[in-house]
């Protein structure tokens, strides 16, 4: 009982439960089902075709898309009170996934059925609400990260991505593959780069870290394209 009294409280938590009404909220409890993801678990598969609708409560996923010569793109993360646009199209839709999904950390989730999910879409006003803005906000993100992609330096992408997974310390615990995914890039791309941070002398590299030694230069990068 008391793990069930923590559970339910976790779920009222996450904030975009909380702009629902009381009677759908109430349901949600009711058919929402409490889930651990483990770290590096696959949720879907391309192919795969969607069951459950998540409300992610706490930890990090990864979208992704591998191309046909194997490298990794990542389109987007699912974190807490945020949805997965790919899963909520597939539901919608009955068409299979297109991209892969992987815990990147451990993951709490409330999972309403293929069915539930539908009949809370049918019924509720607000549910529908929830849904769409949500669905419509990840959109823009993604039409946003295509123009990044299309119209921005990989210097300053590159420069931004380290300035926002860099800790206290300024420490950036990352491969260059997995900037390259981020980034939607080559790693030879991204290591160019990097050397030229190297050589003046902004950044300092190991295996899997990168030490930024001078934010304000990157920040620079930013704010003074070339």
């Amino acid at each position: 009982m008391k793990a069930q009294r923590m559970q339910a409280q976790l779920f009222d938590e996450i904030p975009v439960i909380n702009i629902l009404r009381e009677q759908t909220k109430s349901d949600l409890r009711k058919l929402a089902k409490h889930a651990h993801i483990p770290k590096g678990s696959i949720i879907f598969r391309p192919g795969d075709k969607s069951e459950q609708f998540p409300f992610i409560a706490s930890g990090s996923i990864r979208v992704q898309r591998i191309t046909e010569n194997g490298r990794e793109i990542v389109l987007y993360r699912v974190s807490a009170n945020e949805t997965c646009i790919l899963t909520t199209a597939s539901l919608i839709s009955g068409e299979t996934y297109s991209a892969e999904a992987i815990a990147e950390t451990d993951v709490v989730a409330y999972l309403l059925t293929d069915s539930a999910f539908r009949d809370l879409l049918n019924r509720y006003e607000d549910f529908r609400t929830l849904v769409f803005n949500s669905y419509s906000h990840r959109i823009s993100e993604l039409m946003m990260k295509v123009e990044e992609i299309v119209c921005v330096g990989i210097d300053i992408r590159l420069a931004q991505r380290l300035l926002e997974i860099a800790d206290e310390k300024g420490l950036v615990r990352a491969t260059q593959s997995a900037l390259a995914a981020d980034l939607a890039t080559a790693r030879e791309v991204v290591g160019r780069s990097l050397k030229v941070f190297l050589q003046s002398g902004w950044v300092t590299l190991s295996r899997g870290e990168i030490e930024i030694k001078n934010i304000q230069a990157l920040k620079n990068i930013i704010k003074n394209p070339s």
